[in-house]
């Protein structure tokens, strides 16, 4: 049932602009989100009870049609690029106002309380106004959830106000087409127009986190997966969207603190969010259980098929996209951790998806090599993750997460390093991708090799190995690992022209020097020293 808009303080609703809305649904189940896309035939139900909808032109995030105010508090503080644009506060005015007006217009307005960081001490009030019930589902399932007392009491810090229907004029309102992400961080709100993808609401809210936390609080911000063992050993899981933190993180012997993004401040871990969002492309339950079983009532699927003349869904259709995803609360997964905070990492992986078949799928790094693959952040974007990439592509994201960072990519670098240092933590890298020769010509590595490769380093078993030196990368190589065959632990055994191979190595540690020339003025000799050998 809608709560009336009596039951939210007059104040309140001229604070947010939509008191000519006819009906303002707020703070509604899931079961009343689902029954209402239905009516407005947004979306279909699965043979399990999911819900089943299109997210329209866009099915990807858009990273260069977002923007961050510029103003005194950000000028001198965001480092300015390709993924932070910025843009005049006069730019927000006019959108916020037009986004409002657009949304009051409307027979019908959806309002969700929720808040980021489940570390009280940390915590963050978000006010989400969305434009369809579907959209507001996300955020029920993706953001953490007050309590009824809590409610009571609640006072939103920022806002975000989304709207897919409405789209920007690049002429009057100083973007670059019709669709729209803007952070201010002044006025606290995070305005999306023109898109209907979900994501681009949970990655706004990691943005401002990956400002906030570090640069105000001193906590690391992390675009990590995290899960913890019976003793409670942490393990953090490094990594772009398609590198596999939310698989790998989703284990059925460890709970899972969270699948994405995380804070580490002296003591703990702490998941940002209160659910998942994983890609579903190819899933099923037998590698996949845990995401596979969490397809079910309340669960939101994007932008997948079904299979002919059924409602089972087509999970190895990439017709629409190669990124299909599912977002369900974090206790759809049997083992989560609640609350979702760990303790102290014991063991830190980067997880790299190498397309060119050259890295070996497990390795051991110095603290040096560690520092310089964090601030590299090598990997290759996976298809369909942002718009226009239909396969793989080599790609180096500072810290595995580039477009989420305000700050410069050296500042979360440093930290990590003093922790890492302090705690004296193993790092391993982890390759997802290719063995046997690069995409198209080798294959792709097995999970179930990965998940053993990763079991055997958090059980202690791997450190216990006899290790050989990369000639190239100078990574530590495992001879053995439990239940994975030895001949594909060094790359090169995987090829069959060995010459091809060194050529695609050398290809490859050439574009990493090429690409750390940006850090090299504010590294250490010990991270200098770390590259790959040219």
């Amino acid at each position: 049932m809608s709560v009336p808009t009596t039951m939210i303080s007059t104040e309140k609703l001229l604070a947010l602009g939509l008191s000519d809305a006819t009906s303002l649904h707020y703070q509604l189940t899931p079961e009343e989100l689902v029954q209402q896309t239905l009516d407005l035939e947004q979306g279909e139900l699965s043979d399990t009870g999911a819900l089943v909808i299109k997210t329209g032109e866009f099915t990807g995030r858009s990273p260069e049609n977002k923007f961050i105010v510029k103003d005194e508090i950000t000028e001198d503080s965001v480092h300015w690029n390709k993924f932070n644009l910025p843009i005049d506060e006069e730019y927000f005015h006019i959108l916020k106002n037009k986004l409002l007006d657009y949304l009051g217009k409307k027979d019908e307005v959806w309002v969700r309380d929720c808040y980021a960081c489940a570390d009280p001490n940390y915590r963050l009030n978000i006010r989400v106004i969305n434009e369809n019930p579907w959209s507001n589902l996300f955020a029920y399932n993706m953001f953490l959830r007050p309590t009824e007392e809590e409610l009571e009491e609640f006072e939103p810090e920022w806002h975000i106000i989304q709207a897919p229907g409405f789209k920007a004029n690049p002429a009057t309102d100083g973007t670059k087409q019709h669709n729209f992400a803007i952070v201010s961080f002044t006025h606290k709100t995070i305005l999306i127009g023109g898109s209907g993808y979900t994501g681009e609401m949970k990655k706004g809210i990691f943005t401002i986190l990956n400002f906030l936390l570090p640069h105000d609080k001193g906590v690391l911000s992390m675009h990590c997966s995290a899960n913890m063992g019976d003793d409670g050993d942490t393990a953090i899981f490094f990594g772009l969207s398609g590198t596999g933190k939310t698989t790998l993180s989703a284990d059925p012997n460890r709970k899972l603190i969270g699948d994405d993004e995380h804070g580490w401040n002296g003591n703990t871990v702490f998941n940002f969010e209160g659910g998942c969002y994983a890609k579903v492309i190819n899933l099923n339950g037998e590698t996949e259980p845990d995401i596979f079983n969490a397809i079910k009532p309340g669960a939101l699927v994007e932008n997948t098929t079904f299979e002919k003349g059924t409602n089972r869904i087509n999970f190895a259709d990439g017709s629409i996209t190669e990124n299909t995803r599912v977002s369900y609360p974090l206790h759809y997964i049997n083992n989560a951790q609640e609350p979702s905070i760990g303790e102290i990492p014991q063991n830190i992986f980067f997880l790299t998806c190498d397309a060119a078949g050259v890295l070996p799928p497990i390795s051991k790094l110095t603290p040096g090599q560690a520092m310089y693959q964090f601030i590299s952040g090598y990997t290759a974007k996976v298809a369909g993750t942002e718009i226009g990439v239909t396969e793989p592509k080599a790609t180096f994201s500072a810290c595995f997460g580039a477009p989420f960072l305000p700050l410069h990519p050296g500042f979360y670098a440093e930290m990590l390093g003093r922790k890492m240092k302090e705690l004296n933590v193993p790092v391993w890298l982890v390759n997802t991708g290719w063995s046997g020769g690069p995409y198209g010509v080798g294959s792709r590595i097995k999970l179930k090799y990965t998940r053993a490769m990763i079991t055997a380093a958090l059980n202690g078993e791997l450190e216990k190995a006899n290790f050989v030196e990369h000639e190239i990368f100078g990574v530590q190589v495992p001879l053995c690992c439990a239940g994975v065959p030895d001949n594909i632990l060094n790359p090169k055994d995987t090829w069959e022209d060995k010459a091809a191979y060194d050529e695609k190595a050398r290809n490859l540690a050439h574009q990493f020097v090429s690409n750390f020339e940006k850090y090299a003025d504010g590294v250490s000799e010990e991270i200098m020293s770390s590259a790959p050998r040219v």
